[in-house]
């Protein structure tokens, strides 16, 4: 069963730096698609990022919160895919998750509310946690 396990997470200063990595065993990951999402505590969980399976381009999308700061890449060789995230807000302040989702929608469409409902949660891991805080 495909389970991911994300890492990288850490506290930063606002204005800062993280890049998270979401990984899985026995499956290649270039033939999914996959979003990142986070959920703060007492909020609801929702979509950050997404990139789509390589064959289809590798297209990304990001929510409206992190398109300028966020950047969702993937590494074959790796079999990783990454959320670069830079200029750190303290509102980023979440546990943050990788999954498969259904497809990685094209054009304005706003990932936040978009991805959760098009996730499959059984590839859900069990998340890194990102404090940004002075």
């Amino acid at each position: 069963q495909l389970q991911f396990v994300e890492s990288g997470g850490a506290l930063v200063q606002p204005g800062g730096s993280l890049r998270l990595s979401c990984a899985a065993s026995g499956f290649t990951l270039d033939d999914i698609p996959i979003g990142w999402f986070r959920q703060a505590p007492g909020k609801e969980r929702e979509g950050v990022s997404c990139i789509s399976t390589r064959s289809t381009g590798g297209t990304t999308n990001y929510a409206h919160s992190a398109k300028g700061r966020f950047t969702i890449s993937r590494d074959s060789a790796k079999n990783t895919v990454y959320l670069q995230m830079n200029n750190l807000r303290p509102e980023d302040t979440a546990n943050y998750y990788c999954a498969r989702v259904d497809l990685c929608p094209r054009g304005r469409i706003e990932l936040k509310e978009y991805l959760p409902t098009h996730v499959d949660f059984t590839s859900w891991g069990q998340g890194t946690q990102v404090t940004v805080s002075s």
